[in-house]
């Protein structure tokens, strides 16, 4: 029940920019991880494999882009 109701009492962090934070820092961590999935998947000769964690990559990178301009926004502020 705690993560419905969650403002900052568990953790002591109630920042709306440390969900950015955590989110950003979650798809870099993904995008690196996946250049290994990829590899490994190219290694073995599964396309099909690396394709998708190719596209998962390209997501990742997306998703931390948009974190990072978010953030860049709202802490220069």
């Amino acid at each position: 029940m705690a993560q419905l109701t969650e403002a900052g009492v568990v953790t002591g962090t109630a920042d709306k920019d440390y969900n950015l934070i955590w989110f950003t820092e979650t798809c870099l961590s993904n995008a690196l991880r996946l250049e290994t999935y990829i590899e490994d998947a190219r290694r073995s000769g599964d396309d099909e494999a690396a394709a998708l964690f190719v596209r998962a990559q390209e997501s990742s990178i997306r998703g931390a882009e948009e974190g990072k301009s978010l953030l860049r926004g709202r802490l220069s502020a």
